[in-house]
C-alpha cells in the first residue's frame, strides 16, 4: 500500500494537471478570459471537483489587478466565517503586510448582534468598516452579511462573495454582481468558505509571477 503519491506538491501538480486535460475533453472550446482568471478558476475546481465553476464565477472588469494591488499595500482581509479564515494563506499575506480578520464570534460583534437584534454577521461587518485601512471583503457563507455590505456601499477595495445556500445566497451575489462594486462572486446556489479561501489563495500565489513575471 505504499505505492500512492506522498508529496503533496506532487498531489497538487498532478490534480492541476488532470483538471487541465478534463477541461481540454470536456469543453473543447472553452477559453479562460485570461491567465489570472484561469489561475482563480482551476484553484475552486482543485477544492470541489466541480467543473461548474467554468461558467458560475463572475469577474467584474479589473478585480483581480485590484485585490493585488490592495494586498501589496497591505490592506486588511474580513472574512465572514472562521473557516474561511482558517483557509487563507496567512504567511503569504504577511508577506505584503496583509492580516486577515474575522470578527463573527467577537464579544463586541455578540453585544451589537443583540442590542440591534441582527446576526452576527451582519454586526461584524458593521464593526468591520469603522476599523481604519484598506478593505477586502471575503464571504463564503453568510448572505445576510453581503446585503449588510451593500447597504452600507462604503469604499472598499473589493467583495469576494460567495455564499453558499438556499436563503438569501444566491439573491445576495446577484445584489452584489449588479451593485458596481469590484467583485468575485459566484452565481447561483453554489459557494462557501472554503472556496472564498480557493480565490484569495489562486491571488496570492499568482503574485509572484505576476509582479516578477
Amino acid at each position: 500500500m505504499n505505492d500512492y503519491i506522498q508529496q503533496p506538491q506532487q498531489i497538487e501538480q498532478n490534480s492541476f494537471e488532470i483538471i487541465t486535460r478534463l477541461i481540454d475533453e470536456l469543453r473543447p472550446d472553452y477559453r479562460f478570459v485570461d491567465a489570472d482568471q484561469e489561475a482563480v478558476i482551476k484553484r475552486v475546481i482543485h477544492t470541489t471537483a466541480d467543473f461548474d465553476w467554468l461558467d458560475i464565477l463572475h469577474f467584474s472588469p479589473d478585480v483581480l489587478s485590484l485585490i493585488r494591488g490592495g494586498i501589496s499595500r497591505g490592506c486588511t482581509l474580513y472574512t465572514d466565517t472562521t473557516m474561511a479564515l482558517s483557509g487563507i494563506n496567512k504567511t503569504r499575506l504577511a508577506q505584503y503586510g496583509c492580516e486577515c480578520r474575522c470578527y463573527v464570534s467577537d464579544p463586541r460583534v455578540i453585544q451589537i448582534a443583540k442590542a440591534r437584534q441582527i446576526t452576527r454577521s451582519m454586526a461584524a461587518v458593521d464593526l468591520a468598516l469603522q476599523e481604519p485601512g484598506e478593505k477586502i471583503f471575503v464571504f463564503g457563507n453568510a448572505p445576510t452579511a453581503l446585503f449588510r455590505l451593500m447597504e452600507h456601499q462604503s469604499a472598499l477595495i473589493a467583495v469576494v462573495g460567495v455564499p453558499v445556500g438556499f436563503v438569501g445566497a444566491e439573491e445576495s451575489k446577484n445584489v452584489l454582481i449588479n451593485s458596481g462594486l469590484s467583485c468575485i462572486a459566484a452565481k447561483g446556489r453554489k459557494g462557501g468558505s472554503n472556496i472564498a479561501a480557493a480565490i484569495i489563495n489562486a491571488i496570492l500565489y499568482r503574485m509572484p509571477e505576476v509582479t516578477h513575471g
